[in-house]
């Protein structure tokens, strides 16, 4: 996920304090959403063994229902991000999208 590990006294509001037996032991610093869409994206292409935008059409439309289902279109430029990795355009995105909303509506 690429979280970042801090001493407890280093925290900020939005870290993650983990405590074992009423110790306060590590902080947690989570990733911004966009940087974990990153991940996510490096993860699918190591998986596939290629550039995601060398894939087929049905390999992309795997990706884009995989990406959907971890909440990559809820970030902000997540379709424009996406689009960019599979080497599609924001239209061509939005249809596999509504292609698969629409098979999971019948």
């Amino acid at each position: 996920m690429g979280a970042e590990m801090l001493e407890p006294a280093g925290a900020g509001r939005d870290d993650v304090v983990l405590a074992w037996e009423g110790v306060d032991v590590v902080a947690v610093r989570l990733p911004q959403l966009s940087d974990s869409l990153d991940h996510i994206l490096l993860a699918l292409e190591r998986r596939h063994g290629m550039p995601l935008a060398e894939l087929d059409r049905k390999a992309k439309q795997s990706v884009v229902r995989t990406l959907e289902a971890r909440g990559a279109f809820s970030v902000r430029h997540g379709v424009e991000t996406v689009a960019g990795a599979l080497g599609v355009s924001r239209f061509t995105v939005y249809n596999y999208l509504n292609r698969e909303n629409a098979a999971k509506a019948d």
